[in-house]
């Protein structure tokens, strides 16, 4: 089938019509005029998966990356940042049924402060876009920075000269599965964790990063091709630190952060705006990011979070910024009543919030919410489950997230 992509899908893959058929092109833009040879069936929709793209439309611009157009990490380097602007404000606006501006972020190339690079027999780099098996061998990463490529030469030396086996993805097979780079982008330090197999790494292996801040060797007991395991040894400070404006956060290979520090500023500041009053609640707390930063500030805090580990980590942020702020393990289900709080923070999975959460909020009426979303999906469902009980006040969309589809939201709500 022929056609042109008449617009980007809410996952940022271009919609080709033709033949009553409706199919997912990616890599493509508005206006591109492609063939279609094959498609998959992904839950009831086609995506396209050998295609040519016969004209280009005058909208796109070229990647920086050289792995584009095959690695599943970035689907929108091929469009103007701008347009990248243009697209989530839409899809914003479109879910939140109102006209929502879109925050850039100050750094569009080398903002990631993590990246998880697979090692495997297939390649050491990305998912190849549209596979689990297969990988697309990469030297450097731009969206993380220069450091990426120093790491994974380290890794090569390091492999081409002890030889561990790799992993063989599918079949629970070899040593070596993960290293997972994570930078304070604010402070420059390096942290490098490598995840294998159960097995014995080499003593020799830290000495193939001696720039690194912090080194980990961290092991996967399980058949889940997961990024992370048990700590078994690290080398070096056991955290690195990352500042946004005056609060300082330790970084600990199992520990959340968001992953654009550049853009992570403005999402805080934009929280501490929007919060009113003086006693704060921050559900799904994690490591004291919100509450950390609100606290610094004067507010009174109490954070709330299931992950005990986030807890604790949540608690040293609190302990060296030298503030007073309580974090402890619990669910919502936990907090006698919400009322008791002036504002109260949500900071949900992509699932948005649970039915009984939204459900206390619309009994206890706090006075202020803050919703930050990462998915406008759910949010905008979750707006309309509170709506009888707030209206919006602020709305704003940040782009954390440069040359993917993903936009996060941060939404004021007061009670009416």
């Amino acid at each position: 089938m022929r056609g042109t992509i008449e617009r980007l899908s809410d996952e940022g893959l271009g919609i080709v019509k033709a033949n009553k058929r409706e199919v997912l092109v990616p890599y493509t833009a508005p206006g591109d005029i492609v063939e279609v040879l094959r498609w998959r069936r992904k839950k009831r929709k086609l995506i396209a998966t050998d295609f040519k793209v016969l004209e280009e439309s005058s909208t796109r611009t070229e990647p920086k990356c050289p792995y584009f157009g095959v690695c599943g990490g970035c689907l929108l380097q091929h469009l103007p940042y701008e347009k990248q602007l243009e697209f989530k404000k839409e899809k914003l606006s479109t879910y939140i049924d109102m006209d929502v501006d879109v925050m850039p972020s100050p750094v569009i190339y080398g903002h990631r402060n993590r990246i998880d690079v697979v090692v495997s027999t297939k390649g050491i780099g990305f998912r190849r876009y549209g596979t689990w098996w297969d990988v697309v061998d990469i030297e450097e990463c731009p969206v993380f920075g220069p450091a990426s490529r120093k790491v994974l030469k380290s890794l090569r030396n390091f492999i081409e000269e002890e030889n561990p086996t790799l992993y063989e993805i599918g079949k629970n097979k070899g040593f070596l599965r993960y290293i997972v780079m994570r930078e304070g982008k604010f402070t420059g330090e390096l942290m490098v964790n490598l995840v294998t197999s159960e097995g014995t790494l080499p003593e020799s292996f830290p000495e193939y990063f001696p720039y690194a801040t912090s080194i980990y060797w961290s092991v996967n007991r399980t058949e889940s091709d997961v990024s992370y395991g048990d700590v078994e040894r690290y080398w070096g400070e056991p955290f690195i630190r990352e500042r946004l404006d005056d609060v300082t956060y330790l970084i600990h290979p199992n520990s959340f952060f968001q992953t654009n520090s550049y853009q992570a500023v403005s999402l805080v500041r934009k929280v501490a705006e929007f919060v009113d009053g003086e006693k704060v609640l921050d559900l799904y707390s994690g490591v004291g990011t919100f509450g950390v930063y609100l606290a610094k500030r004067g507010f009174k805090v109490e954070g709330i979070e299931i992950n005990p580990f986030a807890v604790e980590m949540a608690k040293k942020n609190a302990q060296i910024n030298e503030i007073d702020a309580e974090f402890r393990v619990g669910e919502d289900k936990d907090v006698n009543s919400l009322s008791e709080y002036d504002t109260v923070i949500v900071d949900p999975p992509r699932a948005g919030l649970h039915p009984k959460l939204v459900r206390k909020i619309l009994k206890d009426r706090p006075e202020t919410l803050v919703y930050v979303s990462c998915n406008p999906k759910t949010l905008s469902q979750n707006l309309k489950e509170l709506s009888e009980s707030y209206k919006i006040e602020e709305v704003i969309g940040l782009d954390m997230f440069p040359h993917t589809p993903h936009v996060e939201a941060v939404v004021q709500l007061k009670r009416v």
